[in-house]
C-alpha cells in the first residue's frame, strides 16, 4: 500500500458510535503496524465542536484509548474525495450519505457491519438514549467492524 487507506466513519451526531469506530479502527491498524488516515463525522451538525459523549469516552478509556480530544464535525462534500471509504454505522446514515455523495466522487460507501461475517445489513445500535451497557455493545460491534474492514482493505480479493 503506497498511500495509506483513508476511512471516514459516520453516524448521526458524531459523539457516540462514529468516534468509537474511529478509535477501534485506529487501534486495530496501530496494533498491526498499518498506516491509515481515519476520521469520523456526523450526518447532522448539531454537536459540531463537542467532545464525544462521556459514556463513549469511558468505554474507550476502559479499552486503553483516549478519545477526549476528538471533536464532532459534520460530513462535508470534500469528504467524498478525501476518503477512500466512508463507512456508515446504520442504514439511515448510509442512505443520507448516498444522497450527499457528489456525482463521480471516489469514496466507496459501505455499512460497517457489512464487514463482519454474518452481520451484513445490520446496524450498530445507537446507545445514546440507553445506559452504559449500550456503549459496551457498541464497542463490541465497532471493534468487530474495524477488524473486518481492516482485513478487507489488506486483502481486497
Amino acid at each position: 500500500m503506497s498511500q495509506p487507506p483513508a476511512v471516514l466513519f459516520v453516524c448521526l451526531g458524531n459523539i457516540c458510535r462514529s468516534p468509537l469506530a474511529e478509535a477501534a479502527f485506529r487501534a486495530a491498524a496501530d496494533e498491526r503496524g498499518i498506516r491509515v488516515e481515519v476520521d469520523s463525522a456526523g450526518v447532522g451538525g448539531w454537536h459540531a465542536g463537542e467532545a464525544p459523549d462521556p459514556r463513549a469516552q469511558h468505554v474507550a478509556q476502559e479499552n486503553g484509548i483516549d478519545i477526549g480530544h476528538y471533536r464532532a464535525r459534520q460530513v462535508v462534500r470534500r469528504d467524498f474525495d478525501r476518503f477512500d471509504h466512508i463507512v456508515a454505522l446504520d442504514l439511515e446514515n448510509l442512505a443520507a450519505l448516498r444522497q450527499l455523495r457528489p456525482q463521480g466522487a471516489r469514496a466507496r460507501l459501505s455499512l460497517l457491519m457489512d464487514h463482519v461475517p454474518g452481520r451484513s445489513g445490520q446496524a450498530v445500535a445507537d446507545p445514546y438514549y440507553g445506559g452504559p451497557e449500550g456503549f459496551l455493545r457498541t464497542w463490541s460491534d465497532v471493534t468487530a467492524g474495524a477488524d473486518g474492514l481492516l482485513a478487507r482493505l489488506l486483502d481486497p480479493a
